[in-house]
């Protein structure tokens, strides 16, 4: 049996959601949440318990992260499961805890690792514009996942190091993709771009994808509050990312649920039959919107907006089981454009893929979310 029902103000602790997923993860075979390799979804959940390490200063999240990454970076620096000349961005997102095992720990193999990712940005293939393929497979084309993936990571190479090249780069990457995947109709941003026009997928005139897909549009907005958080204050394109990131927002509210609070799977589509309530997408925007807030980018009505999300996904899509378990529901699975079979981008397409529960891309942001809202001012 599964209750919906909210009496206990804790299922909003992210602590407690943290801690039921690293019980799971601790299990051999990831307890059914993750697979123990190097993935991007690892680096999802790890992330968010670096933020939960931050706001509370327990070091258990340190030593849960560090027991993680050390089943794949190796002494001399190697990461089991990477290979750098599959040229995938989505290998890059759990990089990202090297930064924080290295100022905790100090140890050099983290920065060896480190080195080794950026050799594969260094040598990234690209479009003709210079963005960043999403993945060697993925020729000439752009997705906004893969934004979430590498500009962070960049953007905190370039902190950590004083190289401000890479912070650069990481604007570059963001504008470039906000300029040709944007909807003049509705502000937002379709899910892809092919620079080619090659794909089936692809508008003939303008490359884009046919639709705006939550979650996608949700790892572009935490990658632009994740890179300004690294952005100085007098750095030149901070002024860019941070309008991007308001008039993404303006957007967004729009088309925000206004009695649950939530945000449908496809976003250019709301109210349309099938047009579900998403968890995963619906998470990142409220991270987003109470990060760009707590930033003072965003002004303070998109941390209400964030708070009416989250409590909508505690009221809506939060379950608890009769052995005290919480879980998230109403995750879209995976989505993705071309391949084999061919992914067409549309709406049948996005809706038609599995819808799960506790899945790491769904927690992992919810997680982070409620560490903005419970912890941050």
């Amino acid at each position: 049996m599964m209750s919906r029902t909210n009496p206990d103000p804790a299922m909003a602790d992210p602590q407690r959601w943290a801690r039921q997923f690293m019980d799971r993860y601790r299990q051999p075979d990831g307890g059914g949440f993750l697979t123990k390799r190097w993935h991007y979804e690892n680096g999802c959940f790890l992330r968010a318990l670096e933020l939960c390490c931050k706001a509370t200063g327990d070091e258990s999240y340190a030593r849960f992260i560090k027991e993680m990454m050390d089943l794949f970076v190796q002494d001399d620096g190697t990461i089991l499961h990477y290979k750098a000349a599959d040229y995938n961005l989505d290998q890059i997102n759990q990089g990202k805890l090297l930064f924080f095992l290295l100022d905790t720990t100090g140890e050099p193999k983290y920065a060896r690792a480190v080195a080794q990712l950026m050799t594969q940005l260094q040598s990234h293939p690209r479009t003709e514009q210079g963005g960043f393929w999403h993945k060697k497979g993925y020729a000439h084309q752009m997705w906004l996942d893969g934004l979430y993936m590498a500009a962070p990571f960049m953007a905190r190479y370039a902190g950590v190091t004083g190289d401000r090249g890479w912070l650069n780069e990481a604007a570059k990457q963001l504008t470039l993709v906000y300029e040709k995947t944007r909807d003049p109709h509705n502000g937002l941003l379709r899910h892809g771009w092919d620079s080619s026009g090659q794909q089936q997928w692809s508008d003939p005139v303008t490359g884009r994808s046919p639709h705006v897909w939550s979650r996608a549009m949700g790892w572009y907005m935490m990658a632009l509050v994740d890179v300004l958080e690294w952005m100085p204050e007098e750095h030149s394109e901070r002024g860019t990312l941070s309008r991007m990131l308001q008039q993404l927002a303006e957007a967004l509210v729009k088309v925000q649920g206004p009695v649950t609070g939530l945000w449908p799977q496809v976003l250019d589509q709301a109210g349309r039959e099938g047009n579900y309530l998403e968890s995963s997408g619906t998470s990142m925007f409220c991270y987003a919107f109470a990060k760009g807030s707590r930033m003072g980018i965003l002004s303070p009505e998109y941390k209400q907006a964030a708070k009416n999300g989250y409590q909508g996904l505690l009221d809506h899509l939060v379950v608890l089981d009769e052995s005290g378990l919480l879980h998230l529901t109403h995750c879209n699975s995976v989505a993705g454009l071309g391949g084999s079979p061919y992914r067409d981008g549309s709406y049948g397409y996005y809706i038609g893929e599995a819808v799960v529960q506790d899945d790491p891309k769904a927690v992992s942001p919810f997680i982070m979310a409620g560490v903005e809202l419970k912890y941050t001012k």
